[in-house]
């Protein structure tokens, strides 16, 4: 079959069922696709339709009307060329549970006034640039050390240590790509198992954060940036990456990537993704490549 439907539910529940599964597929089936046997990638999790005879974005919109609301994530795809040699992800609220500049600022007393400018900043309401920066210079001042105190609160989301190792165990090259700092990237690059990071530099002067970041600061260009430089220094089309991320800041890289996946996406991100996961874990992203649990190298999910 020329395309897959694949359709993933929350791992927690495992309450995807043969016959939500068998729905599925017959909706498919009315609106004139012919499909192939289900293909359970994990029991009760998820699981490949294969279909022909239609074209995948109509058979995600038909399939998504038909079902009504259900709790489920979906992505119709070609099924030639789903497993990717490239992950780039994005950092916080995506491989991290945190947004760490609002760690930092709770440590400092300032958590409820950063915390608004990060919301909007995500939301796509204020540049990137602008909102750092502004953000930033309230944390002049700052301990050195209470960077490691704050990088202690730092945990992975739900899979994503097993995202990264298994994509590499497959041959994938792993990049963390962050529009936040690199004293906290170079911890998640080392606990997930990222092959690289790349972020943002505090400046610290006197054992103190002095209220600016290193120029130039990477933002959304820079994202789609590295992820172009990335592809091409290991010789990988865009079209075999696959790019995660949660937020204004990443809507061009998941625009321009050959699967772009937007996770629990604010709506600028949601809007350039290719797929959305509201109700998979990162894992879904292993699923979304027709990779199944049993190939999966186990996630450990990490504090620290």
């Amino acid at each position: 079959m020329e395309q897959v439907l694949t359709v993933i539910g929350n791992p927690a529940s495992r309450a995807l069922s043969q016959d939500q599964a068998e729905a599925t597929r017959q909706i498919l089936h009315d609106a004139g696709a012919r499909t192939a046997a289900i293909d359970w990638l994990a029991p009760g999790i998820a699981c490949d339709i294969p279909f022909t005879g239609i074209a995948p974005d109509a058979a995600e919109k038909t399939v998504r009307r038909g079902l009504a609301g259900a709790r489920l994530d979906l992505a119709a795809q070609a099924a030639a060329g789903r497993r990717k040699a490239l992950l780039v992800a994005d950092m916080e609220s995506t491989i991290i549970a945190q947004e760490m500049i609002d760690e930092l600022a709770e440590r400092f007393g300032l958590g409820g006034r950063v915390a608004a400018i990060t919301a909007r900043a995500i939301a796509g309401e204020l540049g990137f640039e602008d909102a750092l920066t502004t953000r930033v210079a309230l944390l002049a001042g700052l301990p050195e050390a209470a960077i490691d105190e704050v990088a202690a609160r730092i945990t992975l989301n739900p899979g994503a240590r097993t995202l990264v190792q298994t994509m590499k165990s497959g041959g994938a090259y792993t990049a963390l790509v962050s529009g936040g700092f690199t004293v906290f990237t170079r911890r998640v690059r080392d606990t997930c198992g990222f092959d690289e990071d790349r972020a943002n530099r505090l400046l610290v002067e006197a054992g103190a954060l002095t209220g600016r970041v290193a120029e130039p600061i990477l933002g959304r260009q820079a994202k789609l940036a590295a992820l172009q430089e990335i592809a091409a220094e290991r010789g990988v089309p865009l079209a075999a990456a696959i790019a995660v991320g949660d937020g204004a800041n990443d809507a061009v890289m998941l625009a321009r990537a050959g699967l772009g996946v937007g996770y629990r996406p604010k709506a600028p991100a949601r809007v350039a993704a290719d797929v959305s996961i509201d109700q998979g874990d990162l894992t879904a992203l292993l699923y979304l490549q027709g990779y199944r649990a049993d190939e999966f190298v186990t996630d450990t999910n990490l504090r620290g």
